[in-house]
């Protein structure tokens, strides 16, 4: 399903996006099933291929898993209770109070967030939550953070399609008219070797963007470098981003 609204960054890199996006910590999953009144239907809007959606899942009796890319959601990690649709955020096709929680995951950016509210509230049980959840620039141990920072800040910030500064800000920017429920920030972690970790700069739209103007990859420089410090490339060494959540009530 497409609209004018629906911008598509990713349907071409759904393979790698399923393969290196990182998946999130249980931690999360607990605090979202705590702010739920209940646990009878989660939605998943841009869910990608499904790294929270199967999650979701260990606590929900059934997951509504949306993506406005067909492709995205062909490549989505097949998981007992979790519903794959191709739909828009704004328009789920839900019936009407039928959700105890929705979720988008680094995909609220992206959103016509005035129409996706609207169909929140059309759609939420009463007491339901609504959780914004992104994770920003990620992080290498040691000195092998000084090149990827390096990468991120510099070589291909150009590339960016503007709405990337709400994922900078944590969402705060972010118009969100619901009662809000503090959720404290959490961190997520990945043992990674080299490969996984180009493999995932690789999914970014920045990385894309820049192969198309400058006719070659961006990622050979910090590559090599990477490499000469990485050690054995098999050598798993830990990445980090920083989560964070807007979480509210979408109906006292």
């Amino acid at each position: 399903m497409t609209s004018a609204t629906f911008k598509d960054h990713f349907s071409s890199g759904s393979a790698g996006y399923a393969a290196y996006r990182p998946s999130y910590p249980l931690e999360l999953i607990d605090e979202l099933t705590s702010i739920s009144p209940g646990t009878g239907r989660a939605l998943d809007c841009g869910c990608g291929t499904g790294q929270l959606s199967v999650l979701l899942a260990e606590r929900f009796d059934e997951v509504i898993a949306t993506d406005a890319s067909a492709a995205q959601i062909a490549a989505a990690e097949p998981r007992e209770g979790v519903i794959y649709r191709t739909a828009l955020a704004e328009d789920s096709g839900l019936p009407a109070d039928s959700v105890d929680l929705i979720t988008v995951a680094q995909a609220a950016h992206w959103l016509d967030l005035e129409a996706f509210y609207g169909e929140a509230r059309r759609i939420a049980r009463p007491q339901a939550a609504i959780a914004l959840i992104t994770y920003g620039v990620l992080h290498l141990e040691g000195e092998l953070d000084g090149p990827l920072q390096q990468f991120y800040h510099q070589t291909i910030a150009p590339y960016w399609p503007p709405e990337r500064r709400h994922v900078e800000t944590g969402y705060r920017d972010l118009p969100f008219p619901f009662t809000e429920i503090e959720v404290p920030p959490q961190v997520i972690e990945m043992r990674w070797t080299l490969a996984q970790l180009i493999g995932y700069l690789n999914t970014w739209s920045a990385v894309k963007a820049a192969e198309q103007a400058l006719g070659h990859s961006p990622l050979d420089g910090v590559a090599q470098q990477l490499a000469e410090a990485w050690g054995d490339p098999a050598t798993r060494r830990l990445v980090t981003w920083p989560l964070t959540l807007r979480a509210g009530r979408i109906r006292d």
